[in-house]
């Protein structure tokens, strides 16, 4: 009865002759196919794929047959491994070959294509000409219109930027007049108030001497011997 190991190698083996099956037949696909680029890169991506598969499948059965305890198992598995490696790299040279026997078919279809076309093309590429310049000349066109329409914006801009740095100009003098006034007449008033001060001094003075000469009247009359 087959151990459990001998059942994963068996499995195994059996995955990697499936995907190098698939890579043959995807190669041969690639051989024969008329076009265009987008199908070529769509069947290497799948073959990539495959590739991909079928290495992580080797790399398994190589782990496996470091796995074995008899030594006669391990160098029979460790030898298919290697079988199935060189088989790998014979498909990767014949896939690289597939793709430059397709690229290069594919580049002739598209030059007879390019020579049988030609006169109509040019015909064509005549009227594309004819109609991308008459664009241009549109482009070129509006593009002048609105360059003309940023100068007069611009012009108006200048010139309201003028009228209001007249504005700030004249209302910075009118400030300054204003402020030579205030000065003027915080000078009168402190002038004022000094002139206040010395009349009530004076008027002071001059009604202490009123009061002065009266008691002494007074003194004269009432108090004579005094």
């Amino acid at each position: 009865m087959a151990s459990s190991a001998d059942v994963h190698v068996r499995i195994c083996g059996q995955e990697i002759i499936k995907y190098d099956l698939e890579i043959k037949a995807l190669i041969q696909d690639i051989r024969d196919c008329p076009g265009p680029q987008s199908a070529l890169m769509e069947l290497n991506s799948q073959v990539k794929l495959k590739f991909q598969q079928l290495r992580m499948r080797i790399q398994d059965l190589e782990q496996m047959a470091q796995e074995q305890d008899s030594e006669l198992d391990r160098l029979a598995i460790q030898a298919e491994t290697e079988s199935q490696r060189q088989q790998m790299l014979s498909n990767q040279t014949a896939w690289r070959k597939a793709n430059l026997a397709c690229k290069l078919a594919i580049d002739n279809m598209e030059k007879d294509e390019l020579c049988h076309s030609g006169s109509g093309k040019e015909k064509a590429t005549k009227e594309s000409l004819v109609e991308t310049s008459s664009n241009i000349t549109e482009s070129l066109m509006s593009i002048s219109r609105m360059m003309a329409e940023q100068v007069k914006q611009s012009e108006d801009t200048i010139s309201t930027l003028a009228t209001s740095s007249r504005t700030v100009q004249e209302t910075n003098e009118e400030f300054k007049s204003m402020t030579g006034t205030i000065h003027l007449g915080r000078k009168l008033i402190l002038k004022y108030n000094r002139r206040e001060l010395t009349d009530k001094l004076l008027i002071f003075l001059a009604l202490a001497l009123f009061l002065a000469t009266v008691l002494y009247i007074l003194k004269k009359r009432l108090f004579p011997f005094i």
